[in-house]
């Protein structure tokens, strides 16, 4: 594979070119999406806990069928004379009380295995897909003000505390069209999914990677579909929420110098 040198600006505070830095080398890795969608599905799945039935649930009664001969189902009906639980049915899957017909089991494998080089190799795919525009644009992202990617910014960045500091740089680096399509594209979900927890679903917006946190995340926190996380905690599924690589990502200079040594 040849490798090529890419070189690109950092960019100040105010949105103008302050000096050019070149690329690690993981900005080189061919595109794979099979992996990024593997190491996605494994990150999801990791967070699943096994669960099952009690191997009891239904069954704690002594009921008995009557047999045959009495014009009534050959179901387990409880014992006795007394009304009105004599005679009823029990135990039976499609009986009060009964048990499950096909309950979950613990034994259920619902875990994505994945090789640790595999999800390495997934991780800096990922970040390749970053500096890719025709994979930004693809994800719906909006990028026709951003200056260029992937797109740098200095490390002063990190220290911003407000909210509108944030907002200003934004606007002058380009991606405030992008955060207001995550603001606009909030909807409530289809079907029966909006009852249990998830009523909304939220486009997400740009990536911040920054080297540590100075205050940059509460000055990030409430913008809708926009995500901070420190370079040493990157993972595929932030990278490439969905398993669709090339979200649009705002690097810190001191983030980018950190890939140069990992792993």
């Amino acid at each position: 594979m040849m490798v090529l040198t890419m070189k690109v600006h950092v960019y100040s505070l105010e949105g103008e070119p302050i000096k050019e830095i070149t690329l690690p080398e993981v900005f080189n890795t061919p595109l794979r999406p099979d992996l990024i969608r593997r190491a996605v599905i494994s990150a999801i799945t990791a967070r699943i806990q096994p669960y099952g039935v009690d191997k009891m649930a239904g069954k704690r009664k002594t009921a008995e069928s009557w047999g045959a001969g009495y014009g009534l189902a050959r179901v387990p009906r409880i014992k006795g004379w007394g009304y009105p639980a004599a005679g009823r049915a029990a135990i039976a899957p499609m009986t009060v009380g009964g048990r499950r017909a096909h309950p979950p089991v613990p034994e259920k494998k619902i875990w994505e295995r994945i090789n640790k080089k595999e999800r390495l190799l997934a991780l800096k795919s990922a970040i390749a897909a970053t500096a890719n525009i025709d994979l930004v644009r693809r994800r719906g992202h909006i990028v026709d003000e951003v200056p260029e990617l992937p797109l740098v910014i200095s490390d002063e960045f990190q220290k911003i505390k407000k909210t509108r500091e944030a907002r200003e740089i934004f606007m002058k680096l380009g991606l405030w069209p992008d955060l207001v399509r995550a603001k606009e594209g909030v909807r409530i979900r289809a079907g029966i999914g909006k009852m249990r927890g998830r009523k909304y679903k939220k486009p997400k917006g740009p990536l911040i990677v920054v080297y540590e946190d100075n205050g940059i995340v509460k000055a990030i926190r409430n913008f809708p579909g926009v995500d901070v996380v420190t370079v040493n905690l990157l993972n595929v599924e932030i990278l490439a929420p969905g398993a669709h690589p090339g979200r649009l990502t705002l690097w810190t200079e001191s983030a980018i110098n950190y890939l140069n040594h990992w792993p």
